[in-house]
């Protein structure tokens, strides 16, 4: 192993990736190094990339390490770490993923048990040139710091089915189970990328009757179809929030979804899908992340229709084990291998943003 590691430096906003190297940290005494294999760039990098959240106004510390949906090998055990969170015994060279947050385990949301709402749950809070240094996916490694969520990924998952397990899949799977859908129930996808696609698959399994998805882009409607999608509505053909509205309501037999996931990170699908929704349904909102971008909307339609929303960040501790047994038991149902459509090398990372943020390409990785 060398001394030195490469990594994707972010200095701020509007300034481009620079390649710096930082010295590989020995982990501490429950600490893992992890040599990472491939980071995805997910919608919400692209956000702190454009300046939609801004690291640096929130007080992030500057210059940092981006990118949170990764998968990697096992470079070094800190001492006392012999097994992974599953209790499957861990050893140098072993595949694992990890959640890219961790809670404090003392403030009020995690002493009442809900870790996934502890204010800790933050990720870029510290500068990559302070150490560990490598506090990012866009990099050759990650410190995964003592006591943190691990587990062995199984044999039969490739790495691009993987890497956006931490984020993408277990944040729609643990978002399905906190609004309680369940089996015989409809639900609409308010955006078909990697959040979105996953969560179509997520829903199916868990016995939809009826999966709708929005988006607007074809080769994205195609994906969600392969997916499970029942029905697709595309954004070209139903150009209004009333005219979706109107056919997710054809669709339902006008009764309306029982759930609707927003995954698309535009506020203004926020009221649109609330009028989706059936008396006593409930509205799943994840993909907004951007501080500052509101919306308007009748809260009335709330109270009159009985309707909840529930807003998702990260997950609990289970909920990676639980993705990593769904890609098993489905991966030969679903092409979790589309989702994915280029690779780039960790020099061509501006190049990556730069084409995903275009749509030139749908869903892209860094290779270290």
């Amino acid at each position: 192993m060398t001394d030195t590691g490469r990594a994707a430096v972010y200095k701020g906003l509007g300034q481009p990736f620079e390649i710096q190297g930082f010295p590989v940290p020995d982990p501490e005494p429950g600490a893992i190094l992890i040599k990472i294999t491939m980071a995805t760039i997910c919608g919400s990098d692209l956000h702190m990339w454009r300046g939609d959240l801004d690291l640096g106004a929130m007080g992030s510390p500057l210059p940092t390490i981006l990118g949170h949906e990764m998968t990697g090998t096992v470079a070094k055990l800190g001492e006392g770490v012999t097994t992974d969170s599953a209790g499957q015994p861990l050893a140098i060279g072993d595949r694992v993923v990890y959640p890219y947050f961790h809670h404090c385990g003392h403030c009020k949301a995690c002493l009442r048990g809900d870790t996934n709402a502890c204010f800790s749950n933050l990720m870029y809070m510290n500068a990559c040139n302070d150490w560990p240094h490598f506090v990012g996916a866009y990099a050759e490694y990650y410190y995964l710091g003592p006591n943190r969520t691990i587990i062995k990924v199984p044999e039969d998952l490739t790495d691009e089915m993987v890497a956006p397990v931490n984020c993408a899949l277990s944040e729609v799977i643990y978002g399905l189970h906190k609004v309680n859908f369940t089996f015989g129930e409809t639900i609409v996808i308010q955006g078909a990328g990697g959040l979105g696609v996953n969560a179509t698959a997520v829903a199916r399994d868990m016995g939809a009757e009826k999966v709708i998805v929005i988006d607007g882009i074809s080769e994205r409607l195609e994906l969600a179809k392969a997916f499970g999608a029942d029905e697709l509505i595309d954004m070209n053909e139903y150009k209004t929030a009333d005219e979706r509205v109107m056919r997710v309501m054809e669709i339902t037999g006008f009764s309306g979804a029982d759930v609707v996931a927003e995954l698309v990170g535009i506020p203004a699908a926020v009221p649109e899908g609330l009028s989706m929704l059936c008396s006593g349904g409930r509205y799943l909102e994840i993909g907004n992340i951007s501080i500052g971008k509101t919306v308007e909307f009748d809260p009335s339609s709330l109270v009159m229709g009985s309707k909840t929303i529930h807003g998702v960040v990260v997950y609990d501790a289970d909920t990676l084990k639980k993705a990593l047994d769904f890609l098993s038991r489905t991966k030969d149902k679903y092409p979790f291998d589309k989702i994915l459509s280029r690779t780039y090398s960790l020099e061509q990372i501006n190049e990556a943003f730069e084409a995903q943020d275009k749509g030139l390409v749908s869903r892209s990785a860094i290779i270290p």
